[in-house]
């Protein structure tokens, strides 16, 4: 599947289709020559409820970004959004970004057309439905690969592409969930715990190449996602956890939990012995 990109203002538009583009990569500033230039930003998952509050904040600043979605209707909002609030560019693709073999195109095209790449924040992801997938793996596949192998597929190509320029950042979406197995989530769960585990490693791998890798642990927020589950109106405000994110991620925080009390409540969860763990409802 060919990702196709959306339509831009005239003075921003190409009419050539992402196959023809060249994807000989090409960087239009060196990194850091331009210190208060716009940061270049690709956001991957651009229409989920934590990505689209960071784009908000990303475009207030008169950042320069790359939006990739699969929904057109709901990226093209957030597009529009993004130009009202004084984003100094915006690019975007529809693309299934399950589709991995599409992913080197892809990437190549938004780099090229942000003329660099500063940071990275991958925001892909499902719930799924924990029930269904207990009961067939058919259910299960789908979740673990929008939530692990996608990522981890995209993350291969972002790694290699920002330790060869020794620069960049690469931002990800994990979850609190993957801190220790729950009889309510452990298929989403796991393909969290998968997740974090290969950025863990990812960012020992390159951090010493001058490439920032950074792990988010959001806990429930209210979302669209998580609208509909239980005790959802005392979820943290969206608006919040991405004001949170934006300050971490330029600052390059290696792991960051959010609202921070999360970090205690895992601390305390993975100490539960496992013989009092297993007979909780959690």
């Amino acid at each position: 599947m060919t990702p196709q990109p959306t339509s831009q203002p005239p003075s921003q538009t190409s009419t050539t289709p992402i196959s023809e583009q060249p994807l000989p990569l090409r960087t239009s500033r060196e990194p850091g020559s331009e210190p208060n230039a716009p940061k270049r930003i690709l956001v991957l998952g651009a229409t989920s409820g934590i990505a689209e509050a960071c784009v908000r904040l990303w475009a207030a600043r008169g950042d320069s970004l790359y939006l990739v979605a699969r929904n057109a209707d709901k990226l093209a909002a957030v597009t529009a959004d993004a130009r009202t609030r004084g984003a100094s560019r915006v690019d975007t693709a529809v693309a299934n970004l399950d589709a991995t073999a599409a992913h080197p195109e892809l990437l190549a095209h938004a780099i090229n057309s942000l003329g660099g790449l500063d940071i990275a924040f991958l925001a892909l992801g499902v719930l799924g439905d924990q029930g269904e997938a207990e009961r067939n793996f058919a259910a299960a596949n789908p979740i673990l690969h929008t939530n692990f192998t996608a990522p981890v597929s995209l993350l291969t190509w972002l790694a290699n592409y920002t330790a060869q320029r020794h620069s960049g950042t690469l931002a990800v979406l994990s979850s609190v969930a993957g801190e220790r197995g729950r009889k309510s989530n452990y298929v989403y769960g796991s393909s969290k715990a998968g997740l974090t585990a290969f950025v863990d490693g990812l960012r020992n791998r390159i951090d010493r190449d001058g490439v920032r890798v950074i792990t988010i642990k959001p806990g429930p927020v209210k979302t669209a996602m998580t609208e509909n589950m239980k005790g959802s109106a005392k979820f943290a405000d969206v608006e919040v956890v991405a004001s949170t994110l934006v300050k971490a991620i330029d600052k390059g925080t290696d792991v960051v939990y959010v609202p921070g009390i999360w970090r205690i409540i895992m601390a305390v969860i993975r100490l539960i012995p496992e013989r009092i763990f297993k007979k909780l409802n959690l």
